[in-house]
């Protein structure tokens, strides 16, 4: 089996230089790797202090692991951070970030890679957020003995992990020495495989977005934009969700405004998810000053949309009719009732528990979200409701951090 992944590993990335003329990612990918060992061995050649490394798949991870690196850095003072990114997303955002004190890509995972690696940097302890398993890092670790830790691991029974024919992969899950899940399910799951040091943390991205509510930055020309009126913001969204919800802007009637976040923010994507807005459009990146006639913003920047929402009264957030849902729980922490569509849902348990509530509603086609987008408009009561569920249900999460720094303090 570990030829046919190896094999694999070399196709994707022989797939990745094939396409790297053609595709920004891609050319990311390979630039970001070149000469990346001589780059790490000269940022840590006169480190003299242990090293925590977290591996992160993309973005989305990191922002799960960041609570966990804040709490880590405040609980050994004297310990470094190591951030590594698989996917050029997440690496080009946030290769300034603070907390870290080194980030880099991570190299291809093959035996001779992550032996260089470990012997570069010999991390103290190692974290792999979420979803990320790279078997020959994985097996070097622990072939090192180094603790190695999987945090906010979410798991179903349809993950390869648990199929007759998962041994390979389920020998990867059992080089860590302790996984925190975020449900019970996934714990459950662990144990049909053997799997016993585990524990349910919860989900990390709850002290997040509590920590983001408590001290949200502010946007004086947004508030002033937003005035007296409703405002629908449109959180990660793709050409696919525009689809459905385009009509219900186009038609909606005065005192609704609306914020419209891409997912991705590079001109070309802009002006797909633009594409068919009748009502009068503003580029937040153009100029910070916001017309008075404006109706629909275009919030084409990075890193402001988790404060932004403190300025709407219901969102609509992408990636369910595409390739998966993105973070609701920004937006809910702010007591924003949310909409989405109806596709994968199942890798994301909040979406389905907020549903149960009733502070989240999924959509499968245009009728569907002008329905209920209309009602989270037009009925106060109804949305105000809806609002109190969003804002009860992120603090009755909240902790998995605490839970995760409890037990690295006394393991």
């Amino acid at each position: 089996m570990i030829f046919l992944y190896n094999l694999g590993i070399r196709f994707y990335y022989f797939l990745i230089r094939i396409a790297s003329p053609f595709n920004v990612k891609a050319k990311n990918f390979l630039a970001g790797r070149k000469g990346l060992f001589i780059a790490l061995k000269h940022a840590l050649i006169q480190n003299t202090s242990p090293i925590a490394w977290f591996h992160a798949a993309s973005l989305g991870e990191f922002e799960q692991g960041l609570p966990v690196m804040e709490a880590y850095r405040k609980a050994f003072p004297s310990h470094k951070i190591l951030v590594t990114f698989f996917s050029p997303s997440g690496y080009e955002q946030r290769k300034q970030h603070p907390i870290a004190d080194f980030i880099f890509y991570l190299p291809i995972d093959t035996r001779s890679h992550a032996k260089r690696f470990f012997d570069v940097v010999n991390p103290t302890k190692v974290f792999f957020i979420k979803y990320e398993y790279w078997f020959h890092y994985l097996n070097e670790a622990n072939q090192r003995s180094i603790p190695l830790y999987s945090i906010s691991a979410l798991f179903t029974a349809n993950h390869i992990f648990f199929k007759p024919y998962g041994s390979f992969h389920r020998k990867m899950l059992a080089f860590f020495n302790h996984t925190f899940v975020q449900n019970e399910s996934s714990l459950e799951l662990l144990k049909t495989i053997g799997i016993e040091a585990a524990s349910i943390s919860g989900d990390t991205r709850f002290d997040r977005v509590i920590k983001t509510i408590a001290k949200p930055e502010t946007y004086p020309s947004i508030q002033k934009f937003k005035g007296n009126d409703q405002l629908m913001i449109i959180g990660s969204a793709w050409p696919s969700d525009m689809q459905v919800i385009l009509e219900f802007i186009n038609t909606s009637a005065s005192g609704l405004k609306f914020i419209i976040a891409p997912h991705m923010i590079d001109e070309a994507s802009v002006r797909k998810v633009t594409t068919g807005l009748t009502k009068s459009v503003h580029r937040y990146s153009s100029n910070e000053i916001i017309p008075e006639a404006t109706e629909v913003l275009i919030l084409d920047t990075m890193n402001m949309l988790s404060s932004v929402y403190q300025y709407g009264s219901f969102a609509f957030i992408g990636g369910a009719f595409g390739d998966g849902l993105h973070n609701i729980l920004e937006a809910v922490a702010f007591g924003l009732p949310v909409v989405f569509g109806n596709k994968g849902l199942e890798k994301f348990p909040e979406s389905i528990e907020l549903q149960k509530l009733g502070g989240a509603f999924s959509v499968a086609s245009m009728a569907n979200a002008s329905e209920i987008l209309e009602k989270l408009n037009k009925d106060n009561t109804f949305r105000s409701k809806t609002s109190h569920i969003c804002k009860q249900y992120i603090q009755e999460h909240a902790g998995a951090t605490e839970h995760i720094l409890d037990y690295l303090k006394n393991e």
